[in-house]
This record gives C-alpha cells, sequence and structure tokens, in this order.
C-alpha cells in the first residue's frame, strides 16, 4: 500500500455531464473528505476508506436524504468504528484480515508437503488479487513481487507474513513488531500466562 492511498488521499470524482442550465460550479470535480479512497470505479470505496473518512463525506449527504426519526452518526461512533452490523471500514477489514492470516500462519505445518506448499501459494496469490481494497491488494501484490512467499515451514512463512505486516504498518506510521515473538502473539501465547 502506498502510504499517501491509505493516509493522505483527497480525490476528486468528475461531475457527471453538465445540462444546458448547470452553471461553472456544477461542472467543478465532487470534492470529497482527506481519506477518502476511490473505487476504480471512480465512486467512493467503502472497504478502502476509514469509518471516519466515510462518515464525513456521507454526513451531507445523509442529512439531504435523513428518514424522520432516523439516527445520525455520533462523534463517538466515527471514533470507534463502524457498528458491527456494517461493512467494515478499511482498518476493521485490515485487523481482521492480519488476524486471519496470522491465524493460518500458526495453524501451517512445520514441515508441510508438496501440496500444502503449493495450496498456500495459492491462496496467497489469490488472496492478493481478491481482497476489496484495491489499494491494499495492488501493494500486497507489490510486496510478494519483491518478496516470494516463503512456505518451506511454518517459521519461514510466518517470518514472511510478519515482514509483509511490518511493512504496511510502517507505511502506516504504525509500529513495528518484533517478529521474534511471533510465534508467542500468534500461536502459543505470551510466556506470562495472559491468554492462558
Amino acid at each position: 500500500m502506498a502510504e499517501a492511498s491509505l493516509r493522505d488521499i483527497t480525490t476528486a470524482l468528475p461531475a457527471s455531464a453538465p445540462s444546458a442550465a448547470s452553471d461553472a460550479a456544477d461542472q467543478q470535480p465532487k470534492k470529497f473528505p482527506k481519506g477518502v479512497v476511490l473505487g476504480k470505479d471512480g465512486k467512493p470505496c467503502r472497504s478502502c476508506t476509514s469509518f471516519a473518512a466515510w462518515a464525513t463525506q456521507a454526513k451531507d449527504q445523509t442529512k439531504k436524504d435523513a428518514v424522520p426519526g432516523s439516527r445520525a452518526v455520533s462523534t463517538a461512533a466515527v471514533a470507534s468504528g463502524p457498528p458491527a452490523d456494517c461493512p467494515p471500514d478499511v482498518e476493521t477489514l485490515g485487523r481482521s484480515t492480519w488476524t486471519l492470516l496470522h491465524s493460518i500462519a500458526a495453524s501451517y505445518p512445520e514441515t508441510p508437503s508438496q501440496t500444502q506448499r503449493s495450496d498456500l501459494l495459492s491462496f496467497v496469490g489469490l488472496f492478493s488479487k481478491l481482497y476489496p481494497c484495491w489499494v491494499c491488494a495492488e501493494d500486497f501484490q507489490g510486496y510478494m513481487a519483491r518478496q516470494k512467499p516463503q512456505v518451506n515451514s511454518r517459521d519461514d512463512f510466518s517470518q514472511w507474513l510478519c515482514r509483509a505486516h511490518n511493512d504496511v504498518n510502517k507505511k502506516l506510521g504504525k509500529p513495528q513488531f518484533d517478529c521474534s515473538r511471533w510465534d508467542e502473539r500468534w500461536r502459543t501465547g505470551w510466556k506470562d500466562g495472559r491468554c492462558d
């Protein structure tokens, strides 16, 4: 994921063809709040955008289309992310995805068969093409092109995945995880017993 693609994108969507009655202001591109990522179709991409940015861009439209008795999105709700029964934003999707991928790595055999290695390579390749956030998907594909997935053992795959996760964390300005502690975090639990 390009750093600017996820944190600092302010985008514009071309206006539809103006009618004869349109003035110059109507012909200006529609502005979206900082952080809203457009999909390849030119529309805001919900799974590529944080809930806060999505709620900001939807706020004006919601006011226009409000049904009497409906509730508006509160500032507290925006800060905590989307409600559990709403489509995931980029942050919720990312956390859930990393949990799934690291859990797959934790259950991967120490000594996988050729079929298991092939299956994992196929999965990772397809995953990178099907991921709902296209910006994230392209970034992961780029990472895989630079750093081929290592699938010869659980340790090889878990360390490759940890480095991939840290690559994303670095781009997002998040702390790097100590990959020597991967096993404790994702497979066995912390040595202090808090997971027992």
